[in-house]
C-alpha cells in the first residue's frame, strides 16, 4: 500500500480532503490539534465546527457562483456538502445547516471510515521529513509553531497575518463614460502599458460628501480575539485615515496628481479613485487603498457615490482582520503543492479563498491531488470554465500578485465569483427568439457561465473516473 496522506487540521478543508483521499482507496491521518490545545474562536473537539455563520450562502446553481460551486462538490462527491444537504435548515434560497448535527455528521463518518484515523494532537512546526504526502489545512488560526516554520520555509513577506482587503469590482459594472484609463504620471512598469488603472475622478463638492458619508456609516467591530492586532500603517482602514484630517485620503489613495481627465484636461479632478487589474482575465478590478471596516451594506452604498461606480457590482467587499494565508500564486504550483518542498501541499483558507464553501473545496482538490501522488498517477486539473477550476487558477497563479508601479504583493483572500471564470458571451435572445435587453441579459450570461460549467465538470469527473479505473 502506498504511504497515507497526513492532512493537518481537522476543519472543513481538512475534512473534505481525508474524505477524498479515504474514498480514492488510500489511508489517511488527520492530525487535529484541539481539544489538547484549543483556538480562540473554536469551542468543541468536533471536526468541521462552524465557527461564525452556520450559512453556506446562496444555493442557486444557475446564477450564483457559490451555488454552482455546490453542485459542482456535489457531483464530486464532496462529504461536507453532503452533511449541508443532511442538516440544512429553512434559509430560502441559501443553505443554512444545523451547525451541531453538521459537525457531529462529519466527525462520525470520518471516525468509522476504515482508512481514516484521526490523531489529535499539535503538529509543532514542520512535519517529519519522512510523511511524504502532506496536506496542510491549518485555516486562518493557524498554531504559532506551525505559522513560524512555515514562515521560515517560504520567506517572512510570503505569510500574512491580517488582511487588509480593499473592494474588488466587476469590470462590466463600471461607467466607461466617467472614467479613463491611466497610470500616475503615464508611468508604464514592468508589465503595463501608462494605462494600467481605472480612474474615478470627483469635484471638491463630491469629495466632501464622500467623507461625510465614510465618517458617518457604521463600522464593524473587532471579535475579542483579533482586538489585540494593531492597525499598520501600511493598511489602515479609509474611514480611520479620514478620522485623521479631511485632505489625508487626498494626499494618500486618493491623490489626484499625475492624472489627466481626457474629458477635461485643464481642469485636475480634486480626488480620484483608483482601481487595479486584480486577475489575469481582467474581469476584477480593486479599488486601490480601500481597506476598511464599514459594514458590508454601508460600503455599497459608500462606494456608489463615486463617480463612475453607481452601478458598481462587488465581487469582494472590503475587510480587516487576522487570518493566517500565503502568498498561493507565488509559493505553490497548480497542484498546490509548495515549490519549495513538493511533499507538503496546501488546502483551505490558508491558501487566500475566503468561506466555507470555497476552504472545502479547495479541500477537495487537495486530496483528489494527493490521492493520484500516491497512487503514481497524473492528476488531471479541472476546467478553468468550472467554479473548482476558476478558483484553483486564481490561488495559483490567476491573480495578479503585484502592480504595475511596484508596490508591494496585492494578493488578498476571495470568495468564488464569476469574475474569475473565462469570459463567455452572453446570448443575445431567448429560446423564443425574444431580445434579451438589460438586467435579463446580466442573467442570462450567468446561466450561460453555469451550464458551460457544469457541462465541463461532467466531463471531467467522467475522465477522472476512466483513469481510476
Amino acid at each position: 500500500m502506498p504511504e497515507p496522506v497526513h492532512i493537518i487540521g481537522g476543519g472543513l478543508a481538512g475534512s473534505e480532503a481525508a474524505w477524498q483521499v479515504a474514498c480514492a482507496g488510500l489511508s489517511a491521518i488527520v492530525h487535529e490539534m484541539r481539544p489538547l490545545r484549543m483556538t480562540e474562536a473554536h469551542k468543541t473537539a468536533g471536526l468541521a465546527e462552524l465557527v461564525c455563520s452556520n450559512s453556506f450562502r446562496s444555493d442557486d446553481a444557475d446564477t450564483n457562483a457559490v451555488g454552482l460551486l455546490h453542485e459542482e462538490m456535489r457531483r464530486a462527491g464532496s462529504l461536507i456538502l453532503s452533511a449541508g444537504d443532511a442538516h440544512r435548515l429553512p434559509a430560502g434560497g441559501a443553505l443554512a445547516v444545523d451547525r451541531d448535527g453538521f459537525c457531529a455528521t462529519i466527525t462520525r463518518r470520518l471516525e468509522e471510515h476504515p482508512l481514516v484515523r484521526i490523531e489529535r494532537g499539535e503538529i509543532a512546526g514542520l512535519p517529519p521529513p519522512d510523511w511524504t504526502n502532506v496536506i496542510i489545512a491549518t485555516g486562518p488560526l493557524t498554531s504559532p509553531a506551525l505559522a513560524t516554520a512555515i514562515q521560515r520555509l517560504t520567506g517572512e513577506a510570503e505569510l500574512a497575518f491580517f488582511d487588509a482587503i480593499a473592494p474588488i469590482v466587476h469590470l462590466h459594472s463600471i461607467d466607461p463614460t466617467l472614467t479613463w484609463r491611466q497610470s500616475r504620471y503615464d508611468k508604464a512598469g514592468p508589465a503595463g502599458t501608462g494605462s494600467d488603472y481605472i480612474n474615478c475622478p470627483m469635484t471638491r463638492l463630491e469629495y466632501e460628501a464622500f467623507i461625510d458619508s465614510l465618517l458617518a456609516a457604521e463600522k464593524i467591530s473587532f471579535k475579542e480575539w483579533e482586538a489585540s492586532t494593531p492597525y499598520f500603517d501600511g493598511c489602515l482602514p479609509i474611514e480611520v485615515m479620514a478620522q485623521r484630517g479631511r485632505e489625508t485620503l487626498r494626499y494618500g489613495p486618493m491623490k489626484p496628481v499625475g492624472l489627466t481627465n481626457p474629458r477635461k484636461p485643464h481642469d485636475r479632478p480634486h480626488a480620484v479613485v483608483q482601481l487595479r487589474q486584480d486577475n489575469a482575465l481582467g474581469t476584477l478590478w480593486n479599488m486601490v487603498g480601500f481597506q476598511t471596516k464599514l459594514k458590508h451594506g454601508e460600503q455599497a452604498h459608500v462606494f456608489r457615490t463615486i463617480p463612475g461606480l453607481e452601478r458598481a457590482e462587488f465581487a469582494r467587499l472590503g475587510g480587516l482582520h487576522r487570518n493566517t494565508f500565503i502568498n498561493s500564486p507565488k509559493l505553490l504550483d497548480t497542484q498546490l503543492r509548495l515549490r519549495a518542498q513538493a511533499r507538503l501541499r496546501f488546502a483551505g483558507q490558508i491558501t487566500g479563498c475566503e468561506g466555507y464553501v470555497e476552504s472545502a473545496a479547495i479541500g477537495l482538490l487537495a486530496g483528489r491531488a494527493a490521492a493520484a501522488q500516491a497512487k503514481g498517477t497524473r492528476w488531471r486539473l479541472p476546467p478553468e470554465t468550472t467554479a473548482l477550476g476558476a478558483l484553483l487558477a486564481h490561488i495559483t497563479g490567476g491573480h495578479l500578485s503585484a502592480d504595475t508601479e511596484g508596490e508591494s504583493p496585492s494578493f488578498q483572500p476571495m470568495n468564488v465569483n464569476f469574475g474569475l471564470f473565462p469570459e463567455l458571451e452572453a446570448p443575445s435572445h431567448d429560446a423564443n427568439g425574444r431580445r434579451i435587453k438589460g438586467k435579463e441579459r446580466g442573467v442570462a450570461r450567468k446561466r450561460a457561465l453555469s451550464a458551460r460549467a457544469l457541462a465541463d465538470l461532467d466531463g471531467w469527473l467522467s475522465a477522472c473516473q476512466r483513469a481510476a479505473d
